[in-house]
C-alpha cells in the first residue's frame, strides 16, 4: 500500500525519517523494481500484492528510468574520502547506463561529460559531481523518448552523522547542498524523488534550496504503518511460531514506538530475531555503532545526565523538541539532543502539546531492549573510571612521602 500512498500524494521531492532497520532500504527496492523499466513485465513480483488489485497500478509497473543509489555505507574518517567515495559511487551508476553512450544519441559535450563521468572517480571535481545525477536524469529522458525519472536516494545522513563525529561537517554539507539543489529542486528531467534517513538535517544545513521537499518524520501521519510492525501483525506472527504465551514479554522488549498518531509499532528486525531464535535479547541496538549517542550523552551537559538517570529509572522527562536536526547546535542544546534521540527511535513520545511541533513532548525510553543498551553504554563509561582510580590508588599507595 506504501507504494499507492507516496504516488497519490503528488510529491515532488519526498524525505522520509524511520529509525535504522525499520525497513526502509527494503521499501526504496520495492519502490524501484515496481517502477523500473528494468522489470518492466514482473508481474510475478507484485500480482500477490495489494497494489496489484488496482488497474490503474498495474499499468504503472516498469514504466519508469529510476536512478538508484545508497549512502548506507559512506563512514569515512575524513572529508576526502568521503567524498571520493560518492564519486565513486556516481561514476558506477554511469557504467551501469553505459548502454546511453552507446546508443549514439548523445551529441558534443554531453558524450564528453558521460566519458569523464566513466574514468575519473579519483579526481572528479566538485562541478562534475554535484551535477552527475542531474545530468545522468538527462540523459535517460533523452534515451527513454522523454520520460522523465524518478531518483532513490536510500540512507543519505549516514555519511553527514560521520561527518559531525569525525569533525568535517561544514566541508561535506556544502557539498551536498549543491548535490541535492541540483537533483531534487532545479531538476526538470525528475518525475518523482525519494529520499530516506534517519533524521532530518536542518534545511539551513543542506536542504536550503529544496522548497519542494515534502518531509515526514516520526511525528507525521504520512505512511505510519508503512515501516515496522503494527501489534496485530506480531501477534499473528507469533501465533504463526507457537509464541502467543510470549506476547507480553514481546511487547515489554520491542514495543513502544509512535509514528505519527500510530503507537504500538514494534521493531521489525527485533521481533525476526526474535522469532527466529525464541531468545529475548538486544538486537537492533547492536546492529551498528551508537558512537554519536555515546558522544552527546558523555560529553554532556549535567542537565542531560540527570535527565538520563531519570529516563533510565523508568520516568519521563518534558522539553521542547525540534525535528530538524541542527548539528552544529547538539554539544549546546539539550533539546536537540533529545530531538535526535526520538529521530533515532531511543525516545518515544508518550504526550505532546495541543500545537504540535515546536510545542513540548513528554518523552520517555521507548522499551526495554533501548533501556538495555544506555545501561550497558553507560557502565561501560563507569567501568573504564574504575580502572584508571584503581591504578591511581595503587600508585599512590606506593609512594614514598617526604615530611
Amino acid at each position: 500500500p506504501f507504494i499507492k500512498e507516496w504516488w497519490d500524494c503528488g510529491d515532488s521531492a519526498t524525505l522520509i525519517t524511520r529509525p535504522r532497520r525499520f525497513g526502509k532500504t527494503l521499501t526504496m527496492s520495492m519502490v524501484e523494481q515496481f517502477f523500473s523499466i528494468d522489470y518492466a513485465g514482473r508481474s510475478d513480483l507484485f500480482e500477490h500484492l495489494a497494489i496489484w488489485k488496482e488497474e490503474k497500478y498495474r499499468n504503472l509497473q516498469g514504466t519508469y528510468p529510476v536512478i538508484s543509489l545508497s549512502f548506507a555505507n559512506i563512514k569515512e574518517p575524513t572529508y576526502e574520502l568521503t567524498r571520493q567515495k560518492i564519486c565513486q559511487l556516481l561514476s558506477k551508476l554511469y557504467t551501469e547506463h553505459v548502454y546511453i553512450l552507446e546508443s549514439g544519441i548523445l551529441r558534443g559535450s554531453d558524450i564528453t561529460f558521460f566519458q569523464r563521468m566513466l574514468t575519473t572517480s579519483e579526481n572528479m571535481n566538485d562541478v562534475d559531481a554535484t551535477l552527475a545525477l542531474y545530468q545522468l536524469s538527462s540523459f535517460l529522458y533523452q534515451y527513454y523518448g522523454k520520460k522523465k525519472v524518478i531518483i532513490l536516494l536510500d540512507e543519505y545522513d549516514t555519511p553527514l552523522q560521520e561527518a559531525y563525529v569525525k569533525g568535517y561537517w561544514n566541508e561535506l554539507t556544502s557539498f551536498m547542498s549543491s548535490l541535492f539543489n541540483y537533483t531534487f529542486k532545479t531538476n526538470p528531467y525528475m518525475e518523482r524523488g525519494l529520499l530516506t534517513g534517519i533524521t532530518r538535517v536542518s534545511k539551513e544545513s543542506i536542504f536550503s534550496d529544496l522548497n519542494n521537499l515534502e518531509i515526514v518524520t516520526t511525528t507525521s501521519n504520512k505512511y505510519s504503518t508503512s515501516f515496522g510492525f503494527t501489534e496485530e501483525e506480531v501477534r499473528n506472527a507469533l501465533q504463526l511460531f507457537g509464541l502467543q504465551d510470549q506476547a507480553d514479554n514481546v511487547k515489554k522488549w520491542y514495543d513502544g514506538f509512535c509514528f505519527g498518531n500510530k503507537s504500538d509499532i514494534y521493531n521489525p528486525w527485533s521481533i525476526t530475531k526474535y522469532l527466529d531464535t525464541g531468545k529475548f535479547d538486544s538486537y537492533w541496538v547492536n546492529t551498528s555503532s551508537n558512537s554519536l549517542i555515546d558522544k552527546l550523552i558523555q560529553g554532556g551537559t549535567s542537565d542531560i545526565k540527570i535527565a538520563m538517570e531519570d529516563l533510565l529509572e523508568g520516568k519521563t522527562i518534558e522539553t521542547a523538541i525540534d525535528e530538524e536536526i541542527i548539528f552544529e547546535q547538539l554539544e549546546n542544546n539539550s533539546a536537540a539532543v533529545w530531538s535526535l534521540l526520538l529521530a533515532c527511535g531511543y525516545l518515544k513520545v508518550n504526550k505532546a502539546s495541543k500545537d504540535g511541533a515546536g510545542g513540548n513532548y513528554i518523552l520517555s525510553l521507548t522499551n526495554f531492549e533501548v533501556q538495555n543498551m544506555f545501561r550497558r553504554m553507560i557502565q561501560g563509561w563507569f567501568g573504564k573510571c574504575v580502572r584508571k582510580v584503581q591504578r591511581f590508588y595503587k600508585a599512590l599507595c606506593q609512594m614514598t612521602w617526604i615530611t
